[in-house]
């Protein structure tokens, strides 16, 4: 064999059985298999990925995806300049999690169809030819423009049913939407009931527009109706503001009966309802939303971030009629003056274009995955099956300052209960399964976290 010949050898080839599961996978096994028997020492030099390619005759996407996801299992690492090399040892579990995942922010899991983002790139790009550069160049009117507000009524028919656009607002997130609805509701002093653990961003425009929150009791399936109707008589509130599907953050959801009981309390005491649906379109089919049940009551929120993209920032506000839409879009004039008409004008396109279906359907799919495995490694945990969070009651001891400071020192971020306790805190954390990267970063974090809970040591009790 001449000297030309052996230099395209790799200094690695696996052994693979190509009839066996993805050949990337089959890859980044057999390289697993290869160091656990000390066939590749800590620190060995890898093959190029394009002649590994090359030998294995396969194209140069597979080996990446097989390098990148044994760099996420911790096998191998990557050297500015120098190449891809065998990882050493000695560096500990937790230790590895220090590159990894802050679960502390809720957000959808990535999912892994390359045509579908594709798909949604190009159709970021084919704005250009019908909004052209006032689009760029011109404010968008507050509330969004009919056009606009139709699609946000075709994207939440399933949930709400038919509504006109009229009664339909385009607003700067989910946030925007609340700061419109309270500002028309309520003024400082006065009261709006929540369920006992709530959204943090409500808590903070309470505190900042001196609204008072009444924190109302729940069990595993949501807000308790003898709180309400308790909360009604003592309080007087101005509204009640919940969130009955996929509750953030103890996953509860509310059944029927319940729902139709706070709807009825509610018309009886002739307290409007502030529905957040932030998770509602996650499920295939589900309760009907109180904005369903009682539509002349119900200020509906209807965000994008969770079920189609956080970066757009918008969300659809619903109001329970015309007279209260024009009332919210002075609102949102006043606090937010419009929605980003860049991002409104991506969301409706991929609303009318059937994109945004697709992309629900994607996080469907990869939330599904990340839950059987946060069900196998975290078996205490409560969880939707829908959902992409998870709420950790902390028992073995554990507090949850502690808790959450061990983890930190470990790379690893979740939220106390502290964040959305109006009142006295649980001991307890939410986890968001979304925000790793890739599955394998979510095991890894899962099970380091597993760990503590079985291993809580003398620490278990610092209060920080």
């Amino acid at each position: 064999m001449d000297k030309v010949a052996r230099s395209k050898i790799p200094s690695w080839q696996p052994k693979i059985d190509r009839d066996e599961g993805p050949m990337y996978l089959a890859i980044a096994d057999a390289l697993a298999a290869d160091i656990a028997s000390g066939a590749l020492a800590p620190g060995a030099a890898l093959p190029s990925q394009r002649a590994l390619a090359s030998a294995l005759g396969v194209d140069f996407t597979t080996i990446s995806r097989a390098y990148n996801h044994a760099r996420d299992r911790g096998l191998i690492e990557g050297r500015a300049g120098q190449g891809t090399f065998v990882r050493m040892r000695g560096v500990s579990r937790q230790q590895s999690a220090l590159t990894g995942v802050d679960m502390s922010m809720n957000l959808p899991p990535l999912f892994d169809d390359q045509a579908l983002a594709a798909r949604m790139w190009r159709e970021i790009a084919d704005i250009e030819q019908t909004g052209g550069l006032p689009l760029l160049l011109r404010y968008q009117e507050a509330g969004g423009g009919m056009e606009d507000r139709a699609a946000g009524g075709e994207w939440l028919a399933s949930r709400i049913g038919a509504v006109e656009p009229g009664r339909v607002i385009v607003t700067a997130g989910a946030q925007g939407a609340l700061a419109a609805i309270m500002g028309t509701l309520a003024a400082a002093g006065e009261a709006i009931c929540v369920e006992e653990l709530t959204y943090p961003g409500l808590r903070a425009l309470a505190a900042f527009t001196g609204v008072r929150l009444v924190p109302l009791s729940m069990d595993g399936e949501g807000l308790l109706p003898d709180a309400f109707e308790r909360a009604c008589r003592a309080e007087k509130p101005k509204a009640l503001y919940c969130m009955p599907t996929i509750h953030n953050p103890t996953t509860a959801n509310m059944p029927l009966e319940r729902r139709e009981a706070i709807a009825a309390i509610a018309r009886a005491h002739g307290v409007p309802i502030i529905e957040d649906d932030a998770y509602g379109m996650l499920p295939v089919s589900g309760e009907p939303t109180l904005a369903k049940l009682a539509p002349d009551l119900v200020y509906y929120v209807g965000g994008v971030a969770k079920t189609l993209s956080p970066a757009l920032r918008i969300a659809y506000l619903v109001a329970p009629d015309l007279r209260a839409a024009s009332r919210l879009v002075g609102g949102v004039r006043a606090t937010t003056l419009m929605a980003s008409p860049l991002s409104t004008a991506i969301a409706t396109r991929w609303i009318t274009s059937g994109t945004a279906q697709g992309v629900l359907s994607a996080i469907r799919r990869a939330t599904d995955e990340r839950n059987r495995l946060a069900r196998r490694l975290l078996p205490g945990a409560i969880m939707n099956d829908a959902g992409f969070h998870a709420w950790l009651p902390l028992g073995h001891g554990w507090q949850r300052g502690a808790f959450v400071s061990h983890l930190r020192n470990a790379g690893i971020g979740v939220v106390a209960s502290d964040a959305f306790a109006v009142g006295a805190a649980t001991e307890a954390v939410r986890l968001s399964l979304g925000s790793a990267g890739t599955v394998a970063d979510l095991e890894r974090s899962l099970n380091v976290i597993a760990d503590l809970l079985d291993n809580p040591g003398p620490l278990s009790e610092m209060i920080v």
